[in-house]
């Protein structure tokens, strides 16, 4: 039997998630929820039902789950309501603009019993995918550094986003994924968290960020988000103790080339620009092997699949109180950072 599912905001992945709960195997969409008439008006010429209060989708005893994918700054009290009528919880991400109003929502996920989660789709990205195989087969022995990118052209989407008290600004919404697949690659503790922030079409928040977070063993992530590069530089770049992976986009394979043996009996110097070096001398088949991952398998909706199997005892949530927590420690840190313009020492 599939579990009914209510859509909180009929937005831009309110949307994504309705078209997702149509199709879907294991979820049944029971509606939508939202203040915009319009956005009412195109569920209803869909044939969905808008029900017209979130009071009323909460009344509705049929209704499993509350996905919730409103701005920002609202996600705490509709979490919390939806939780104490019963209900089972997905917010969008970031799930809430502080770590103290996520502890809130995880003591009503306690004190009611009721599941609650984050919509870290982001795990599903095969860019990503292929970055964690890559740690975990050990191939290239430890990761040294991990640099994750992304990059566009056309600044903050003209909407909430934008806006500093809905919790607008790249930190929250391309960061929060891109720092949540970095925490699950360096499970390690962070030593020290460091941030600066761009406003080049923005002023209120920020349109763009570089963040550097070190680990306690000395391997370091960095995470780049700029919505004004009209080139973008590869979307991931791997140092480890055996060799170096990229992937220049997030469609492509990741490109490894691995070291099979450290010195060469004879390295012949190359003629640079206006001199000669042996430092910077390419590397050969001799001392090297080059290759591509094929590129992983995902589905995205398996994030409902694991979320209806916990609720019937065959599974335990993917993505756990402890990860929402930890992912939320590092923007309020980056935040901090930015704010006094120093390293913020951090163990997460």
């Amino acid at each position: 039997m599939k579990h009914k599912l209510c859509v909180v905001g009929f937005g831009g992945m309110g949307g994504w998630h309705v078209n997702h709960a149509l199709k879907s195997d294991v979820v049944e969409l029971a509606g939508i929820v939202d203040i915009d008439e319009a956005k009412r008006k195109k569920a209803r010429d869909m044939g969905i039902r808008v029900y017209e209060t979130l009071a009323d989708a909460l009344a509705d005893e049929s209704i499993e789950i509350i996905t919730i994918a409103t701005p920002n700054d609202v996600h705490e009290e509709i979490a919390i309501a939806a939780m104490e009528a019963g209900k089972n919880v997905i917010s969008e991400k970031p799930v809430t603009l502080s770590c103290a109003s996520l502890l809130r929502m995880i003591d009503a996920s306690n004190r009611t019993g009721k599941l609650f989660t984050v919509h870290q789709n982001r795990r599903w990205d095969v860019d990503y995918l292929a970055v964690k195989q890559l740690k975990e087969s050990g191939e290239l022995g430890k990761l040294l550094t991990v640099e994750s990118r992304i990059h566009g052209s056309r600044g903050i989407p003209s909407d909430w986003r934008g806006i500093k008290r809905f919790g607008g600004g790249m930190l929250y919404d391309w960061g929060i994924h891109l720092i949540d697949q970095i925490m699950q690659i360096f499970t390690q503790k962070t030593s020290s968290v460091y941030c600066t922030f761009d406003h080049i079409t923005n002023n209120e928040v920020d349109d763009g960020f570089k963040l550097t977070i070190t680990f306690e063993d000395g391997a370091t992530a960095y995470v780049e988000v700029g919505t004004y590069n009209f080139v973008a530089m590869p979307r991931f770049y791997v140092r480890a103790k055996n060799g170096s992976a990229i992937i220049t986009d997030w469609t492509k394979n990741c490109e490894v080339v691995k070291c099979k043996a450290w010195h060469e009996s004879d390295v012949v110097p190359v003629q640079t620009a206006a001199g000669l070096t042996k430092t910077m001398a390419p590397r050969d088949e001799i001392t090297t092997d080059t290759y591509k991952l094929d590129i992983p398998k995902s589905d995205v909706h398996d994030y409902y699949r694991n979320i209806c199997a916990t609720l019937e005892g065959k599974a335990e949530q993917i993505v756990k109180h402890d990860e929402m927590l930890r992912v939320l420690r590092v923007i309020e840190a980056a935040f901090k950072s930015v704010e006094t313009g120093n390293v913020v020492k951090c163990e997460l």
